[in-house]
């Protein structure tokens, strides 16, 4: 598997014409060597790959990365890393701008030869991530399976009175207990208006009967997150809440029914915004309709307005138009979708209801 990512990313160095990558982003580490500590730097090129680390971690590195070579720190990350990179006779090294401060930047740059050419990319590692393979994507869907079983809960659970900081803790201690090594993010428990705000931030706001309610959670399994979102009121809804329901998730089975390998971001995200524009409430769908998740809850690939970059084969995304006013609330249904070249897989199994309780 390393060995694979290894190739595709020299391809992807060779046609920037890099003699080294220097990789700082720490899902990127883990990604490209196996190796879950933040606290190093890779060193690729045509024919080496190297990791520099310190003590802490040296025997944690030898297990997790056996494909590459470990460089220890003797004094300072800078003096070390200068060795390594002169030891590899680049000339052009590539960096990830997006993932180091310049205070870093300064600090290698000055350490590093001068004549040494640096070069700034981006999405070089992130280009190979979005595509998952069979052990990425059996991983999403166990997180994805631990938060369909905590929405299910929490259906169950909910009660008048209860209030959004308590709906969180509960999605936290059920998510933990079933598996779940960490929160993708930490969740989002919207009652009433509260959910006019998409990021909304728990507080002491408490549910009522014939309120709304925006639940948008996820969980961490093994480093790789999953992302749902369900809306619904409890006990009771009126007739705008339904129609308004029932809008948002046509649209949202509008893009499920479209999406495909090759598709540009942006002709995946009017799938479902027209849906939702035809029907007047164009303004009130402000977001983007999805992400790519993986090792990072928002990952490439974008379904947006602005995405013109395809949809990668094997990629999972969310699928997750919603609308919002101010002083009324907001609904929103999310699922993560596999991409394939004839359509998408809805790995989401949570289910979809207007009322509760």
């Amino acid at each position: 598997m390393i060995e694979k990512r290894l190739a595709g990313l020299r391809a992807a160095m060779d046609s920037q014409q890099l003699d080294c990558l220097m990789v700082t982003q720490p899902n990127n580490i883990r990604y490209m060597s196996g190796f879950t500590s933040p606290d190093a730097v890779l060193l690729i090129t045509a024919r080496e790959a190297l990791i520099v680390t310190d003590s802490r971690y040296f025997e944690q590195a030898e297990q997790q990365a056996p494909d590459f070579m470990l460089i220890k720190i003797t004094e300072r990350m800078r003096t070390t890393l200068a060795e390594a990179v002169a030891s590899l006779s680049a000339r052009r090294l590539g960096f990830e701008s997006h993932a180091i401060t310049v205070e870093l930047y300064n600090d290698y740059r000055a350490a590093l030869p001068p004549e040494l050419e640096w070069v700034s990319v981006t999405n070089l590692v992130e280009g190979l991530r979005a595509s998952k393979d069979a052990a990425e994507l059996e991983t999403i869907v166990k997180a994805i399976a631990i938060a369909d079983a905590t929405v299910e809960h929490l259906m169950g659970w909910l009660k008048p009175g209860v209030s959004e900081l308590e709906i969180a803790w509960e999605v936290e201690v059920f998510m933990r207990t079933h598996g779940a090594k960490a929160m993708s993010f930490s969740p989002i428990t919207a009652v009433g208006e509260n959910g006019a705000m998409a990021h909304a931030v728990p507080g002491e706001r408490r549910l009522q009967v014939g309120e709304m309610l925006v639940i948008d959670i996820g969980a961490q399994y093994n480093g790789y997150c999953s992302d749902v979102t369900r809306s619904f009121c409890f006990g009771k809804a009126d007739d705008t809440y339904l129609e308004r329901w029932n809008l948002v998730l046509r649209a949202q089975q509008a893009a499920e029914a479209g999406l495909r390998a090759g598709m540009p971001g942006s002709e995946g995200d009017a799938l479902a915004r027209d849906v939702i524009a035809q029907a007047g409430y164009g303004d009130w769908f402000g977001h983007g309709l999805g992400h790519g998740v993986g090792l990072e809850i928002h990952e490439d690939p974008r379904l947006s307005r602005l995405a013109t970059n395809p949809l990668p084969e094997g990629s999972v995304v969310t699928v997750e138009p919603g609308i919002y006013q101010a002083g009324w609330g907001g609904i929103r249904i999310e699922d993560c979708v596999f991409i394939t070249p004839n359509g998408c897989q809805v790995l989401t199994k949570a289910p979809k209801v207007a009322v509760i309780g």
